[in-house]
């Protein structure tokens, strides 16, 4: 900010500092949440050799589960770390875009995605899109845009 800023331009610099930091905590709680599923593909992938070693060594393979039940573990952890992992990588880049008053559509798309996380994520995500709709800063954002178009 320059000597000359008023006091919402300060405010609203501010803001956008939070938010950004708001996104970095975001993403770093995501990915460490996304750890959970890998935890699972593990269990699957045990639980799969488990029942198949058991199956084959059983005297009544029929009450033993199927080796499927492993699998689809696997899958929906492989999953669920796949969708948490982008959602971080999201969040990270919405910081960034934040921090360099760039891509307003995109922070407010990622908004919207944090809304889904009760009751943190709401927060960050009404807090985002109150900022992101203040005058001064649509026009640091429309500014970026068009100074990146003109170059």
């Amino acid at each position: 900010m320059n000597e000359t800023a008023t006091p919402q331009e300060i405010i609203d610099s501010e803001h956008l500092r939070l938010l950004a930091i708001g996104y970095v905590f975001s993403a770093i709680m995501s990915a460490l949440m996304s750890l959970l599923g890998l935890l699972y593909a593990g269990i699957g992938f045990v639980m799969s050799h488990f029942f198949a070693q058991a199956t084959m060594n059983a005297t009544h393979p029929e009450k033993i589960p199927p080796e499927a039940l492993g699998i689809i573990v696997s899958v929906f952890g492989g999953a669920f770390f796949v969708v948490l992992m982008a959602l971080a990588l999201l969040k990270f880049y919405a910081a960034s875009c934040i921090r360099r008053r760039k891509s307003r559509l995109f922070c407010q798309i990622v908004a919207g995605i944090s809304c889904l996380a009760i009751p943190y994520g709401t927060l960050l995500g009404v807090f985002t899109f109150v900022v992101l709709g203040r005058a001064n800063v649509v026009r640091w954002f429309d500014a970026r845009t068009n100074d990146a178009a003109a170059s």
